[in-house]
């Protein structure tokens, strides 16, 4: 009877265009289309930035400096840039404010005496700090200027540039690529299949509960000789798997994404995705999702019960939606790994043991410990649903 009635909630949960897109449009498109508008966006602006004419303020009552020659010495390949000598700061902020222009330099008067003497010359800035593209090609400007001055300096004293680097660091990172997009990028895995697992739970949810009591359906579907029990059973398991079906294919768009484009700077990123979608963490994957969906069916089954309409239904699940992306968040927060502490916490323990397993480091005592605390936490939910479904003021509108 359980596997007929799932297979009843599943035909016409299939047949709900709002739970497919839910389940499968969205996770599918979402990260190939997010990901496919910020290389587009980052590109253009970037290459827009690089074509960009900078127009500089040069305020000194000598044209022919040292800072000017080498700054206009400086090639264009580094981005284009028109200079304009003036003798005064008189409007410069102004015009700076209205992006006529869009940086300038105050160089002091005695600039190249002081560089003759080797001292440091302090050079004022102006520039709006919104604009930090701009920022950044004069910071590009001023280390190679540092750079000649210094070289120059140094040919004059006759003096060898390690006498100021008398350590020289060579820092050898033994982790590999897997391990490195496992620990910068794993956490981001469990966040992303726990919202979207959250979601592909939410719809057929409140269809199957609320949905049917707003049919006048369940009544009748209680009036037949099946055991409530099973009746709840068969139900949540049309829940569960819509849940895992969405965070699945979330997973699958995100790969796909990252293969179509080249976003992260990791050579053989496409190696390293082939080497992380094994069958092994694909199995260990979906053993973790199981208990998680069944939890979040648990949790949103006494809340559909409840409520009289769709739209009540949803008011009432989103808060408890802000409530479960909380422990996901931790999985981006650094230092925070998978140890004896964090396997007894639900939810943070599937982020943390996902994002070991991304890493290829997962210790299988502690993976076991996490699974027993959701199956256990799942239980619960599970126990309290039937609860609530067993009273008949939350079955009858």
């Amino acid at each position: 009877m359980i596997f007929t009635i799932f297979k009843k909630e599943l035909k016409d949960t299939l047949r709900d265009r709002r739970t497919i897109i839910a389940m499968i449009v969205v996770p599918v498109l979402v990260f190939p289309i997010l990901l496919a508008l910020s290389t587009t966006v980052t590109k253009y602006f970037d290459d827009k930035q690089k074509e960009e004419v900078l127009k500089i303020a040069l305020v000194s009552d000598h044209t022919e400096n040292q800072f000017t020659q080498r700054l206009s010495a400086i090639p264009d390949s580094l981005g284009p840039k028109e200079l304009i000598f003036r003798q005064d700061t008189l409007g410069l902020k102004k015009e700076i404010s209205m992006d006529s222009i869009q940086l300038a330099f105050i160089i002091p008067s005695n600039f190249d005496a002081e560089q003759a003497d080797n001292r440091q010359t302090t050079i004022q800035v102006y520039h709006k700090g919104v604009n930090l593209g701009n920022k950044d090609r004069v910071e590009n400007y001023l280390s190679i200027i540092e750079n000649t001055l210094l070289a120059e300096r140094f040919e004059r004293l006759n003096l060898d540039k390690q006498l100021i680097d008398p350590i020289n660091q060579q820092y050898i990172d033994i982790s590999s690529e897997k391990e490195i997009i496992g620990k910068v990028a794993g956490g981001f895995l469990p966040y992303l299949f726990i919202i979207f697992g959250f979601i592909g739970c939410m719809y057929p949810a409140i269809d199957l509960f609320t949905g049917e009591k707003e049919r006048k359906t369940l009544e009748t579907l209680l009036t037949t000789p099946v055991p409530r029990w099973k009746i709840l059973i068969g139900k949540m398991l049309v829940i569960s798997l819509s849940g895992i079906a969405a965070a699945v294919f979330a997973l699958l768009g995100m790969f796909a994404g990252l293969r179509l484009f080249n976003i992260v700077d990791v050579p053989g990123l496409s190696s390293i995705i082939d080497g992380i979608l094994t069958p092994s963490f694909i199995l260990g994957l979906l053993v973790l999702l199981i208990p998680l969906t069944i939890f979040f069916a648990g949790i949103m089954i006494p809340a559909t019960i409840y409520a009289k309409s769709f739209k009540e239904a949803q008011s009432v699940l989103t808060p408890v939606n802000f409530i479960i992306f909380l422990p996901a968040f931790v999985g981006l927060l650094p230092n925070i790994e998978l140890d004896y502490t964090t396997a007894f916490i639900p939810i943070v323990n599937i982020v943390l043991a996902t994002k070991e397993m991304v890493a290829g480091t997962i210790d299988p005592i502690l993976l076991i410990i996490s699974y027993i605390v959701m199956v256990a936490v799942a239980a619960i939910a599970v126990l309290f649903s039937y609860k609530r479904f067993g009273k008949e003021s939350n079955i009858i509108s």
